[in-house]
């Protein structure tokens, strides 16, 4: 059985399209069968989007986009900055695509990635909503390697449960980098960010 972080779906592709009010605006998304949360943008994601930081001008890596939600978010309401949207999931990134399609976005793209197995450039936010039922090594992984992808300055952000595991990810995030914030703390999630 596929997960929504498998790179193929094997069910048939359903398209929905959800509304969710994310930074005082109202977004449609395109959102189907085989990809996570389906059917609303999930707490974890509105939180993360909704309290993650970007300046325009920067660089950001949306690392496991998912049907792209926070790209298209910070792609909408940063014109200047330059998104990069990646995923495993191809049925994901062609949902996401068409998103930014909808949107309107031109400041952002849509490619296939492991992890950072394409990413060849540098960024100054990488921001991640980790895949948490992939398993613990997975998500220490994403912590190790985006060190090299980000900027000097630049921001790993990354959402999680506190109590879910999210705890032990912040604490491996100020193992990496030395330094970790709690930035934001909601519905049991929280935002951690470090430094590089």
């Amino acid at each position: 059985m596929p997960h929504y972080y498998s790179e193929k779906q094997t069910s048939p592709l359903r398209l929905e399209k959800i509304k969710s009010v994310l930074r005082g605006r109202l977004f449609e998304f395109y959102s189907g069968s085989g990809v996570f949360s389906k059917k609303k943008v999930d707490n974890g994601t509105r939180v993360l989007v909704e309290n993650c930081i970007v300046k325009g001008g920067w660089k950001v890596l949306d690392l496991g986009c998912g049907y792209g939600v926070v790209g298209v978010v910070i792609g909408k309401i940063f014109p200047k900055t330059t998104v990069l949207m990646v995923d495993v999931n191809k049925r994901a990134l062609k949902l996401a695509k068409m998103n930014l399609e909808l949107h309107n976005i031109k400041n952002a793209g849509v490619k296939y990635s492991n992890l950072y197995s394409a990413v060849k450039e540098k960024f100054n936010a990488i921001i991640v909503n980790p895949p948490m039922t992939a398993g613990r090594k997975l998500c220490f992984r994403i912590i190790e390697e985006s060190k090299k992808y980000l900027e000097e300055g630049g921001l790993l952000q990354l959402i999680a449960r506190h109590r879910k595991g999210g705890k032990v990810l912040g604490e491996k995030m100020l193992e990496v980098f030395g330094n970790m914030e709690e930035k934001t703390k909601s519905g049991g999630y929280r935002l951690y960010i470090s430094k590089n």
